[in-house]
């Protein structure tokens, strides 16, 4: 099953060379505080196979000891995990932190200091994206991120028109639903092909070191084996990926 399922993706990397159109791929981490053995492990992957990670770091759990252990990392960047990683939806609702359940300027205001903090221990790889935790935030406070100094925000799905900047994820390699460890490769696959198929723009991969098990190390490096040296595939930068759009 996974052989065919590799094949599968060389074959879609393959059309999309013929036809002149490469897959762009970026790969975004969430839930970044301090160095541990599991981000070690993502860091040490990602530059085997010369891949680059976004981290989207949460502004308020965090310190000098991450900026330490970045420094080198020349592959890595940074990018706004929301203030807290704190849920303040009702019961019944959805997790949301940067939802209408407090006061718009006062979600603003933790944003902007989480940008603050976070451009200023990793000046050098910060890219000024909000990444919204569990992927939701208020349209109310999305118009509010320009003024901040926010260029681009980054949620999962399909793109919707902002203020900014969008570049979402689209493949997440974590079955949250179900075993909340990493999907099949196969099942991986199956939607990084889908979503080629359909979706004309970059493709995120979205993953969490922080909860991997060994099925979701297995997909990642089975992904980055599968898409090296493809002349219809690249990884890209967040960065770089935003300068192009």
């Amino acid at each position: 099953m996974t052989t065919a399922a590799i094949r599968s993706l060389r074959d879609e990397i393959a059309r999309r060379a013929d036809i002149g159109k490469p897959l762009r791929l970026w790969l975004r981490d969430d839930d970044a505080i301090e160095p541990t053995a599991a981000l070690d492990r993502l860091l040490a992957l990602t530059a085997k196979h010369t891949v680059p990670v976004l981290l989207a770091v949460i502004p308020a759990l965090t310190g000098e000891a991450l900026a330490r252990r970045l420094a080198g990392e020349g592959h890595a960047s940074v990018a706004v995990h929301g203030w807290a990683h704190q849920n303040h939806a009702s019961s019944g609702e959805k997790n949301q932190e940067l939802g209408i359940h407090r006061p718009r300027e006062q979600v603003l205001t933790e944003l902007g200091a989480g940008l603050k903090i976070l451009s200023t221990l990793h000046a050098g790889r910060f890219v000024p994206m909000l990444v919204p935790p569990w992927n939701r935030i208020a349209p109310a406070v999305v118009a509010g991120l320009p003024d901040l100094g926010f260029a681009a925000l980054s949620v999962f799905g399909p793109e919707k028109p902002a203020p900014l900047k969008v570049l979402n994820t689209h493949v997440d390699i974590i079955d949250w639903r179900g075993t909340r460890g990493g999907r099949p490769v196969a099942e991986v696959i199956a939607n990084l092909i889908g979503v080629s198929q359909s979706h004309a723009g970059p493709i995120g991969v979205l993953t969490h070191h922080l909860v991997h098990d060994s099925a979701a190390w297995d997909s990642m490096a089975m992904l980055f084996e599968t898409t090296a040296e493809q002349a219809g595939c690249a990884w890209h930068s967040a960065g770089d990926l935003l300068a192009q759009e």
